[in-house]
């Protein structure tokens, strides 16, 4: 069941990736300028961990996540429930299918809290975030973004590159809690299913929010 506070930190980590694309560069950081201004769509698969403050697991998941630029997005959870997030560019839609429920929401009021000028692409990352490369040991390209915003919902969020582009992604809250996400089988400005962005709540299923927002 996908919580609140996971909730946030997808909607952090979706309006800073919907800017990402495969471009060489010398740094992670430089990588970063260059991919806001590249990408149109993207998919890929994903390994979703979460961690609390102590580091131990809290919630693990995988599945597909789609974007579309401007402002779309769609996760589609596979493991371990079958649930969908999808943005349509004015609507956000929560779907539970064991639930049998749907949450629909303002995309502009859930992304008040969050990095969402990255969405448009209009507005380079140093505008909103103290961007640093830090050291690693693993052969990536790590660089961390903090925002300027002091009342922001989320403290940092890392970026991992290699040769190929975004492989990893860590956004830590102001409860001390990661989220971390893992991408593989990676494809950058590819043709999208024009309905992957639309949402039709199944019959039968309860609606909670105004779908006609």
């Amino acid at each position: 069941m996908i919580t609140k506070n996971l909730r946030m930190g997808l909607m952090a980590i979706c309006t800073l990736f919907i800017s990402c694309s495969a471009i060489a560069a010398d740094s992670a950081t430089e990588k970063l300028n260059v991919f806001v201004q590249s990408v149109v769509t993207f998919k890929a698969s994903f390994k979703q961990t979460v961690l609390d403050a102590q580091g131990n697991v809290a919630e693990e998941a995988e599945g597909e996540f789609f974007l579309e630029r401007p402002g779309k997005f769609r996760w589609d959870y596979l493991y371990p429930y079958p649930q969908q997030i999808v943005a349509d560019g004015q609507r956000i839609w929560f779907y539970d299918e064991d639930l049998e429920q749907v949450t629909v929401q303002s995309q502009q009021q859930v992304l008040a809290d969050t990095p969402a000028t990255l969405l448009s692409g209009e507005t380079m990352p140093e505008d909103k975030y103290l961007l640093t490369d830090i050291p690693s040991e693993d052969g990536l390209l790590w660089v961390e973004l903090v925002p300027k915003n002091v009342d922001s919902n989320f403290q940092t969020v890392s970026l991992a590159f290699d040769k190929q582009g975004l492989q990893q992604m860590v956004m830590k809250d102001s409860f001390g809690q990661r989220t971390r996400l893992l991408f593989t089988q990676v494809a950058e400005n590819v043709e999208l299913d024009k309905e992957a962005f639309v949402f039709v709540p199944p019959a039968g299923v309860d609606v909670v929010g105004d779908s006609g927002l």
